[in-house]
């Protein structure tokens, strides 16, 4: 019995997807840290201290995170 399901389209574009998503997590985690070298403060003790612009930054990497990670799936499944 052949498994329909298993299409090699199917099959190639969701490790596209799933090289994407690796990918581009990578690739924020660095820039995090990059970015966190090269500022003269401490990311996570600012957040501690509650400094509400570092967290506005930190909200934009989560985001770009999610826009990464959304348009390599949605363009994987094209």
């Amino acid at each position: 019995m052949e498994w329909e399901w298993a299409d090699p389209i199917m099959i190639r574009n969701f490790i596209y997807a799933v090289i994407g998503v690796l990918t581009g997590m990578f690739s924020s985690i660095g820039i995090y840290k990059l970015f966190n070298l090269t500022t003269h403060f401490d990311i996570p003790a600012e957040l501690e201290k509650g400094n509400l612009a570092v967290g506005v930054v930190v909200g934009g990497i989560f985001i770009m995170i999610g826009l990464i990670v959304g348009l390599i799936i949605g363009m994987s499944l094209n």
